[in-house]
């Protein structure tokens, strides 16, 4: 983590004097040391605290005070967490995540407010499955329930939900359902797979197919890891069956399917395009024709013989959720349209 404010200070936190008055950790600290660790910089999480970037310091010092021990390696190469802070960090999420939940059912005992259902839709999502899950859990949930829509990248171990960060997430299975690490529960939505783009004289752009083997040899854009990043890992492990030294190339500018396209089409050797999973596993292919230019040609879609790079789309949640919650999910989960052929979402 890049730090944009640096503190010298490198000595251990003195424990409080024998004798002298305990010293009590407030929610407040655990808030801005949760803030600090996800911005990276005291400057970003001041900001998004609403606070001046000396008080952020001065309860981070506090807190540390509080401990007996350095929560933080300030270095000029950025803040990184001590093996404390780590084990903090854990704490202060599962204790402002209860915090949080308890109010809520305290304030809806008293009739002041409604149940939250935090969602997280990832940005990279196909906009057919995206549009479904968001109509189904739109339209089935009770007058009672307020929906808060998150759009925020899913890892393979869906930590935001895990962590009790959100509620439920809309995101891509890469391993089987076993897998995932308790407290969650999972309903799969389908197989997806990526669209394969080659440059149209390639011999495999002829046979609407591509082998593994032969992928694996070419230079292959994907978007960055950021994006997808459980899905990104899973792939590239299966082209490192093939070929142990594969590695995706990440696009030379801003993302986009048909600035990635550009670039493979007049790229020095051969370059394909990988996309997401966009596309229900088996689907038919075509052609995708470019504006001809001098550097922009045809770019042919093809699928991967055998599928053998899939995601499952799934529905993901705490199984600490309330019972009714819970209930809404699986009603939106099972009510889900899966998008056929003729729904292909262009990826971005």
């Amino acid at each position: 983590m890049k730090a944009a404010h640096v503190d010298r200070q490198t000595e251990p936190a003195k424990p409080p004097e024998p004798g002298g008055a305990p010293l009590a950790v407030e929610l407040r600290h655990l808030r801005y040391f949760v803030a600090l660790s996800d911005a990276g910089s005291f400057t970003r999480a001041a900001e998004r605290m609403f606070i001046a970037q000396p008080t952020l310091s001065q309860q981070i010092r506090r807190l540390e005070e509080i401990v007996g021990a350095p929560l933080l390696h300030r270095r000029r190469d950025g803040l990184r967490l001590t093996e404390a802070g780590a084990v903090l960090l854990e704490v202060s999420r599962a204790v402002l995540s209860l915090v949080d939940r308890e109010m809520n059912r305290t304030r809806q005992a008293a009739g002041l407010g409604r149940q939250r259902l935090r969602v997280v839709v990832p940005p990279e999502l196909p906009d057919a499955l995206a549009v479904g899950a968001v109509s189904a859990l739109n339209s089935g949930t009770a007058a009672d329930v307020e929906i808060t829509w998150i759009e925020s990248p899913l890892d393979a171990e869906f930590s935001l939900i895990r962590e009790h960060r959100a509620d439920v997430g809309l995101g891509w299975l890469t391993a089987g359902p076993e897998a995932l690490p308790s407290p969650l529960e999972i309903m799969g939505l389908g197989e997806f797979e990526p669209d394969v783009w080659l440059p149209s004289g390639h011999a495999a752009a002829r046979r609407d197919t591509i082998s593994l083997a032969e992928l694996a040899r070419m230079d292959v854009i994907h978007g960055p890891r950021r994006a997808e990043p459980g899905t990104y890992d899973a792939w590239t492990q299966v082209l490192r069956t093939v070929d142990p030294r594969f590695e995706f190339s990440d696009p030379p500018l801003r993302h986009s399917l048909q600035m990635d396209l550009a670039f493979a089409a007049t790229a020095d050797r051969p370059t394909a395009v990988l996309t997401g999973p966009c596309v229900i596993a088996g689907s038919r292919r075509g052609l995708i024709g470019l504006p001809r230019s001098p550097v922009i040609h045809e770019m042919v879609r093809v699928g991967i013989e055998q599928h053998p790079l899939t995601a499952t789309a799934a529905l993901v949640w705490n199984e600490e959720l309330p019972r009714p919650l819970q209930q809404i999910l699986f009603d939106a989960a099972e009510s889900i349209p899966a998008p056929g052929p003729a729904q292909r979402a262009e990826p971005r």
